[in-house]
């Protein structure tokens, strides 16, 4: 028996769970093995383990945004194949949203206070993306994974030598995000005008100064 079509009321009803499980409960992972899981970090002092607790506290609210946005894009894309692509990849960023919150953890911390907030104002670009048109959402996709690579090359060079665990995870993101990236430009998406990519780098810096701290 086929599965029944999925309404937009079924489909907000998924987002709204999905939503929770990004906030507030564990997200559903695919399963891959952990980049860290045979890794012992070296001896961190006070110093650096603060320091590596608040970068992967960035790159965890990180991977909310990203939940945010591909779930915003699924609800409102036309296309049946831009909706899963958009699903597909949103599934492989909660291996990372686990991944970054297992290692806050770890080092003492605890994920931002401000993540509802980065959702649901990621949701809502996603949301925005996904209605201009699907070669548009694709090319916002792909512009957001190209700088949130840049960002993963700038923590590389600040996480400590020692924090093996940290530098593993975070090596496995950037290898994922190029991915996702090519991926949306190759299924058609449109560069996004200058305007446009540049306000997105300033609405990353003040999600990364703000997380970093709270």
């Amino acid at each position: 028996m086929n599965a029944r079509r999925m309404t937009p009321a079924d489909r907000l009803l998924v987002n709204v769970d999905q939503a929770l499980r990004t906030l507030f409960g564990r997200p559903a992972v695919t399963g891959r093995p952990h980049p860290a899981a045979e890794l012992a970090a070296g001896e961190l002092d006070a110093t650096e383990r603060t320091l590596a607790m608040r970068l992967m506290r960035v790159n965890h609210t990180g991977e909310v945004c990203a939940q945010g946005l591909y779930q915003g894009q699924a609800l409102t894309a036309r296309l049946g194949t831009t909706r899963a692509k958009m699903e597909q990849a949103a599934a492989e960023e909660n291996d990372h949203l686990d991944w970054c919150e297992q290692r806050v953890k770890e080092l003492g911390g605890h994920t931002s206070v401000l993540n509802p907030f980065f959702y649901a104002g990621s949701f809502a670009l996603g949301a925005v993306a996904g209605a201009v048109g699907d070669r548009w959402s694709l090319g916002f996709v792909a512009e957001t994974e190209r700088q949130v690579v840049h960002h993963l090359d700038e923590h590389l060079q600040h996480l400590p030598a020692q924090d093996a665990p940290s530098r593993a995870i975070v090596e496995q993101m950037k290898l994922d995000e190029a991915h996702h990236a090519t991926a949306a430009a190759d299924a058609g998406g449109r560069p996004l005008p200058l305007p446009v990519r540049l306000a997105m780098r300033m609405t990353a810096k003040l999600m990364t100064r703000s997380v970093y701290w709270v």
